[in-house]
């Protein structure tokens, strides 16, 4: 099975590390190959994402990446900044799909910004669409207005079947869970919410056994703090979903703790935690490296097919928490504060 093992740049490096070794104590054949990206392929080759990187990363089985960005790449032009590389990535792999769990564990109910009553048993899947909307669309840029000043503008769009294929995903996820599936817009004012709508609901009619709702992205934001489990599958475009699954994380207890997939037509993922590169605290051995070791369990069910290993990782984080380990980011009086390092050895002990 080979992994393109791409850390990108602050925390990445140390998450990555330490999720490599972890995936060692699984007694599984991998071949490892390390690339830069992000800022680390611009001080490489003067591209954030390098041809090296990309050839590296279509002839993978899958890929686990890191995070990218940092302040001091802010002033590039947009197309040479460090985000660039996981837009391109998606892009160039036709990773349309994007996974982002919610799962509540018991033992970090008081980590959570509400009441531990509001998030105990959750469990929300969040389907984000990942190569269409106004991130891909054209046209976009910076332009000097008639009236004086400049404008900034970028494209909305969607096509029928972009949408028909990330519905499906959505339907046949819930399939696995609870039946439900919440398709999430803003259809009162937009009009590609507006054939987003028609088209999940003309698709629903093929999967008979699955509830369909709808919710404007409004509202959800609003009902994921006030009833969060009301919630099974929310499927949604790349800029709901990208907001909603990052508001999701809180429920959790921190953004440290929630994985993600971007898988192409046929499961060939990206594998990464949906937080970001936090330069303010790379290199101090404080990141929290459990969203990475359960994206590395995603990359095992759904890329690699190993669902049991993918199960005995996920039961070795869970152990790991009710033995009262905890990183900064979850850390509760009573519990024992530990570093990235220690936090991932701890997880592979139990493995």
């Amino acid at each position: 099975m080979k992994i393109a093992v791409l850390p990108g740049d602050g925390i990445g490096k140390e998450i990555i590390a330490e999720t490599l070794k972890v995936l060692g104590r699984l007694g599984l054949k991998f071949e490892f190959e390390e690339a830069p990206v992000g800022g680390a392929g611009y001080e490489a080759s003067g591209h954030p994402l390098p041809q090296k990187t990309l050839a590296l990363a279509k002839q993978a089985d899958a890929i686990l990446f890191g995070s990218v960005g940092d302040p001091k790449y802010d002033n590039l032009e947009s197309s040479r900044r460090p985000e660039q590389a996981i837009l391109g990535l998606r892009k160039e792999l036709a990773l349309f799909a994007n996974l982002r769990p919610a799962q509540d564990y018991e033992e970090l109910a008081d980590a959570s910004s509400l009441r531990p009553e509001v998030v105990a048993g959750l469990d929300i899947l969040i389907v984000r669409e990942l190569t269409g909307d106004i991130y891909f669309g054209e046209p976009k840029g910076i332009r000097q207005h008639a009236t004086g000043g400049r404008e900034g503008f970028d494209t909305m769009r969607y096509t029928e079947a972009e949408i028909r294929r990330i519905a499906r995903v959505a339907f046949e996820a819930a399939r696995k869970r609870g039946k439900k599936v919440c398709s999430v817009d803003k259809a009162n004012v937009l009009e590609t919410s507006r054939l987003w709508r028609e088209i999940v609901t003309q698709e629903s009619k093929q999967f008979g056994d699955i509830e369909l709702s709808h919710m404007y992205v409004d509202n959800c934001a609003m009902q994921l703090v006030r009833n969060p489990k009301q919630f099974d599958v929310i499927v949604t475009g790349n800029l709901f979903g990208d907001i909603l699954s990052d508001e999701a994380s809180m429920l959790t207890g921190s953004i440290g703790m929630l994985p993600s997939a971007s898988l192409d037509a046929n499961n060939k993922g990206l594998y990464e935690p949906i937080h970001g590169s936090a330069p303010d605290i790379a290199g101090k051995g404080v990141a929290n490296p459990l969203a990475t070791i359960l994206s590395a369990a995603l990359m095992l069910r759904h890329s690699l097919n190993q669902g049991a290993a993918a199960q005995r990782l996920e039961r070795a984080v869970k152990q790991t928490l009710r033995d009262g380990y905890r990183t900064a980011d979850i850390y509760t009086a009573g519990t024992r504060k530990v570093s990235t390092a220690e936090m991932a050895k701890a997880v592979a002990e139990r493995l």
